[in-house]
C-alpha cells in the first residue's frame, strides 16, 4: 500500500479523536537556524487555541488495526474496515514535509493497539523522540497514550510531547464494562495519577529553577541548568456521549471529579456515531449535535464561571441539559430569586452568573464601575449582548419591570439546530 493511500485511511479514522487543542505548551522557534519548525504562529486547520490562534496539526493514527474489541469503536478487531499501518519512519517524514510546506504546525498521534499496550507506546514514543532528538522538530506534539504501558513509557512520552491525552472512554465504569470490556477504568486512572505526578514535579522544579539567582560572576557557582519538561501543556481525556443511557447529570459529575483529581486540562465530549455492523446494545442513531454542544457549554461553566457540576445538571430536574437554550440561561431562569442583579455592587462571582456575560466582560465591568455608575451606555461600549443581559441585571436607568419568564423565553428560543446534509 503506497503513502498515499495509508494517509487516506489513517487520517480518516483519526477523525473521532476530539481532543486536540494545542495551547499552553512550551514556546519554542528556529528562528536562529537551529532546529525545524515552531509551534507558536498561526495555521490552517481547525484546532484553536484559547487565545484564538488556528494552530494546525497533522493527526492520524499510526495504524487502524486494534486488538480490542469495544463495541462502539470503528477500528475494533472485529469491524470490517481497511487496515492500514505507518511505519515509525512514515509517520516522521510526513510531519517534516507537511511542515515545511507550511501545511502543518504540530502532529496528534494516536493508534490503535497492535501486539501489546507496551509495543504500540514504544512506537508512538519513538516517532516523536525522532522529530525531538534527530530532527530537532520544535513544532507541537500531541500523543495519545495508552493506559496499560509500561509508566517508564509514559514517562518517556512526556518528555518529548506537549500533551499526553489517555481517553476514558466513557463516563462510568458500568458502561465501560459493557462496551469495552478489555479495559480497564482503574488502569485508566492510574495512569491520569502517575502523569500528574510527572507534571507537578515538572511545574515544581521549574519553579524552584526561577527562584534560583543567576551570576555570571568569575569563580561563582554554575548556573543550573534549565529543568526538562514534561507535558507541559498538560494531559486531556475523551468521553463518548449518546453510546450508553448515562445522563448528562452524571457526565458533569464525571468530568468534574476527573478535573479535581487530575488537574486535566480539559475533558473532551464526542456524540457517538452509528458504526457499520454493530452491536445491539448500541443505540441506532447518534444523539443531537446540539448536546455535545451543550456539555462543552456547561464544561466552560465548571472550569472558569464557578458552578458545580450539580447546579447545571442534578438528578432531581431529571439530570439532562436543556437542548433549547444554553445551560447558563437555563440556570437564571430556574432561579429567579437571584435576580435582577446590581452591576454596581454584585461580586465577581455573582456577576459571572449572569446570562450573556462572559469572563473578560465581567472583568472589565469591574474595572469600569471604580470609576462611575454604570449605565446601559457602558454595556455597549463594553460589547455586551445588551438584549440579552438587561433582563437580569440592574443599572442606572433601568430595572427590570418583572424577572424573566421561564415558559415565554424557552417558547421564543431558536428551535435547536440540525446537522446539514451535504446532498
Amino acid at each position: 500500500m503506497d503513502l498515499n493511500a495509508k494517509l487516506a485511511i489513517l487520517a480518516d479514522a483519526a477523525k473521532y479523536d476530539a481532543s486536540c487543542a494545542s495551547s499552553g505548551g512550551v514556546r519554542r522557534d528556529s528562528v536562529k537556524g537551529r532546529g525545524l519548525g515552531s509551534n507558536e504562529g498561526a495555521g490552517i486547520c481547525h484546532s484553536y487555541a484559547p487565545d484564538g490562534r488556528c494552530i494546525s496539526l497533522l493527526k492520524i493514527l499510526l495504524t487502524n488495526y486494534c486488538q480490542y474489541d469495544c463495541l462502539y469503536c470503528v477500528n475494533r478487531v472485529s469491524s470490517n474496515v481497511p487496515r492500514a499501518r505507518f511505519a515509525i519512519d512514515e509517520v516522521v517524514q510526513l510531519t517534516l514535509d507537511f511542515y515545511r510546506r507550511n501545511c502543518i504546525e504540530g502532529l496528534f498521534l494516536s493508534s490503535g493497539i497492535i501486539r501489546s499496550p507496551d509495543y504500540t507506546m514504544e512506537q508512538v514514543v519513538e516517532v516523536a523522540r525522532r522529530l525531538r532528538e534527530e530532527h530537532d522538530f520544535r513544532g507541537y506534539i500531541h500523543l495519545k497514550t495508552i493506559p496499560d504501558a509500561a509508566p517508564e513509557l509514559l514517562e518517556r512520552a512526556g518528555r518529548y510531547a506537549d500533551r499526553l491525552s489517555i481517553n476514558i472512554e466513557l463516563p462510568t465504569e458500568g458502561s465501560l464494562l459493557t462496551l469495552a470490556p478489555e479495559k480497564d477504568v482503574s488502569a485508566i486512572k492510574r495512569s491520569m495519577a502517575r502523569l500528574r505526578v510527572h507534571i507537578d514535579d515538572a511545574k515544581a522544579e521549574a519553579r524552584d529553577h526561577q527562584r534560583v539567582e543567576v551570576i555570571s560572576l568569575p569563580r561563582s557557582t554554575p548556573a543550573r541548568a534549565r529543568p526538562k519538561t514534561f507535558a507541559a501543556a498538560g494531559q486531556s481525556t475523551q468521553m463518548i456521549v449518546g453510546a450508553d443511557t448515562t445522563d448528562d447529570a452524571t457526565i458533569l459529575a464525571t468530568s468534574a471529579q476527573l478535573y479535581g483529581a487530575y488537574r486535566l486540562k480539559r475533558v473532551y465530549y464526542s456524540a457517538f456515531s452509528p458504526i457499520p455492523d454493530a452491536s445491539s446494545s448500541l443505540p441506532l442513531q447518534a444523539p443531537p449535535l446540539v448536546r455535545e454542544h451543550r456539555l462543552y457549554q456547561a464544561d466552560w461553566l465548571m472550569r472558569f464561571y464557578g458552578f458545580a457540576a450539580d447546579e447545571i445538571a442534578s438528578p432531581r430536574s431529571g439530570g439532562m441539559l436543556q437542548l433549547e437554550v444554553d445551560p447558563k440561561l437555563a440556570w437564571a431562569l430556574a432561579h429567579p430569586e437571584q435576580f435582577p442583579v446590581d452591576l454596581d455592587r454584585a461580586p465577581r462571582e455573582l456577576l459571572l452568573r449572569v446570562p450573556g456575560l462572559g469572563v473578560k466582560a465581567v472583568d472589565r465591568l469591574l474595572l469600569s464601575r471604580r470609576v462611575r455608575r454604570l449605565r446601559t451606555e457602558d454595556l455597549k461600549r463594553l460589547r455586551v449582548p445588551v438584549q440579552k443581559v438587561l433582563p437580569f441585571v440592574v443599572v442606572a436607568g433601568h430595572r427590570p419591570s418583572q424577572v424573566p419568564d421561564a415558559q415565554k423565553m424557552l417558547a421564543t428560543a431558536r428551535p435547536v439546530a440540525l446537522q446539514a446534509a451535504l446532498f
